[in-house]
């Protein structure tokens, strides 16, 4: 038998371009009158809050624990909201089966550090593309592509931003797996390549979105400080106010959808 994958290297960069897989999302059965419209929110501190005393309407299964699917209200319009777990995998495993489950506008919201110094603490930052410096967006997308979030979804956001009057900055992120590995060396690569902010989840996000067909973006806010040999934690966890605000204005991003 032939087999069907050009040779490569690396595993990684082996694309295969089939939607079948030997597990498909389409396990989690789409739901009768779930929302077409989905929040992904990274604080999961925010999300219990936003959700508490809500049943959940899904299960997303984990071995750390089930992340649970809400339905919240915002502007009269029914949104789905979740907390995807941390890391490119987990996330995209969320992103899977919200889909799967009827999700087609689809809107992130999460923290990220900053490898370009001058943003203060939960200044709100809109990624226009990403850095692929993660292991799952290369099982949604050749290794050459280019990844970025849905046009209709980045001008809903900036619609929203604007219209709030929320000073904002646009510009590449930096995804990857390992925090830990953020030398300065590569902090100083990636911000040379335009890029503002570093992450663990996007980049893989715009890859899968893409290759699903749904509509998706995501809005970031500056927290840590890694653009300097020494990193500044900034007590970003801690900033209340900021991650509520962010998810307020993903609800309201995701309503223009």
């Amino acid at each position: 038998m032939t087999d069907p994958l050009p040779a490569h290297r690396l595993p990684l960069h082996e694309f295969d371009p089939s939607p079948d897989a030997v597990i498909n999302p389409g396990i989690h059965a789409a739901q009768l009158g779930f929302p077409e419209r989905a929040v992904m929110c990274w604080f999961g501190d925010v999300v219990r809050d936003r959700t508490q005393g809500c049943v959940a309407v899904h299960h997303i299964p984990f071995e750390h624990g089930d992340h649970p699917v809400c339905v919240v209200t915002h502007g009269g319009v029914e949104i789905a909201l979740i907390s995807p777990g941390v890391g490119a995998p987990a996330a995209v495993s969320s992103l899977e089966i919200v889909i799967a489950l009827g999700a087609t506008k689809i809107i992130g919201c999460g923290g990220a550090g900053i490898v370009r110094a001058g943003f203060d603490i939960g200044h709100v930052i809109v990624p226009t593309g990403a850095v692929r410096d993660e292991g799952t967006s290369y099982h949604y997308a050749p290794p050459e592509a280019a990844v970025a979030p849905h046009p209709r979804a980045l001008a809903a956001i900036d619609d929203v931003l604007i219209e709030a009057g929320i000073p904002h900055d646009r510009g590449l992120t930096w995804t990857t797996d390992a925090f830990f590995r953020e030398t300065p060396a590569k902090v100083a690569r990636r911000r040379e390549q335009g890029c503002i902010t570093v992450e663990m989840e996007a980049s893989a996000m715009f890859a899968a979105a893409a290759f699903r067909g749904v509509v998706y973006g995501q809005l970031l806010y500056a927290g840590d400080d890694v653009s300097a040999d020494e990193w500044d934690h900034r007590h970003w966890q801690g900033q209340g106010s900021a991650r509520d605000h962010l998810l307020d204005l993903a609800l309201a991003a995701v309503v223009r959808l």
